[in-house]
């Protein structure tokens, strides 16, 4: 009798070990925990299906942050970025969410602490004098002043973020060039790419520095700049705050696979 309700316990222990393994099965890895940082261009703006708690950061579930946190089943997905950001916004109200257990950080800035959407503003509206000037002003900024601002921002994220991979993606340049099209002058066009690739060397450096990647999206913006007749970005556009952002497609065709690229 003892023995048999000693088998019997033996053999319930054994079910219910096996019963255990079976269930739980092989531990699961966690999804990423992610954070975007950063300006208009990670936030989202001209892409449409703007998250409306987003208020004026105008937060897009179809810029690449989000389609990228979809795509690969974020464990945790923090989107800060916000339109008009400079980097001292990144500094002081950004870096919040960022911790130890933060796997991914991308970020877009220092268009904005160049004077992104003055010179685009005076370009519109001013002549190629005019234009010209702004832009070299903006560009002498690029070269004195914005690498340590870069420095203040990459510090902070790996300060905050000791083990995260931290992506510091890039913008397209605007215009395709020496093709016929209306609106801003030949001139104007050049010397606002110029810009866009010097602000683009600039902040592959200063991240390089920092041991994060650098991701280039001009290569798969190529041919789809304004006046390519088959444009990821918008030219004057209402809202006037969509205007010379990326589109849905610019996000989802333009952004997302550079980001796709260096997982």
């Amino acid at each position: 009798m003892r023995l048999t309700r000693s088998l019997s316990a033996l053999g319930a222990l054994v079910s219910a070990f096996t019963l255990a393994i079976v269930c739980t099965g092989p531990a699961q890895a966690a999804g990423p925990s992610y954070v975007a940082l950063g300006d208009s261009y990670s936030a989202g703006n001209g892409a449409g299906n703007y998250i409306s708690s987003s208020g004026d950061c105008h937060r897009s579930n179809s810029a690449y942050p989000a389609l990228w946190a979809s795509a690969h089943g974020a464990s945790s997905f923090t989107f800060a970025a916000c339109s008009g950001a400079v980097t001292t916004d990144v500094t002081n109200s950004q870096l919040g969410s960022l911790s130890a257990s933060t796997t991914l950080v991308t970020v877009t800035i220092g268009g904005n602490d160049a004077g992104f959407s003055d010179v685009i503003t005076t370009c519109v509206a001013g002549s190629d004098s005019t234009c010209v000037n702004r832009v070299n002003t903006a560009e002498n900024y690029v070269r004195t002043t914005l690498p340590g601002r870069l420095d203040a921002v990459y510090n902070a994220i790996r300060a905050k973020a000791p083990s995260a991979r931290v992506v510091v993606l890039g913008y397209p340049d605007l215009y395709t060039l020496n093709v016929f099209c209306i609106g801003l002058s030949a001139t104007k066009h050049q010397k606002i790419d110029e810009a866009a690739d010097l602000i683009d060397t600039t902040t592959a450096a200063r991240a390089s520095a920092h041991g994060f990647v650098f991701g280039d999206v001009r290569s798969t913006f190529r041919g789809h700049e304004l006046c390519s007749g088959d444009d990821y970005l918008h030219d004057l556009a209402l809202p006037t705050w969509e205007s010379y952002h990326p589109t849905a497609l610019g996000h989802s065709a333009g952004y997302l696979p550079v980001l796709n690229a260096d997982d």
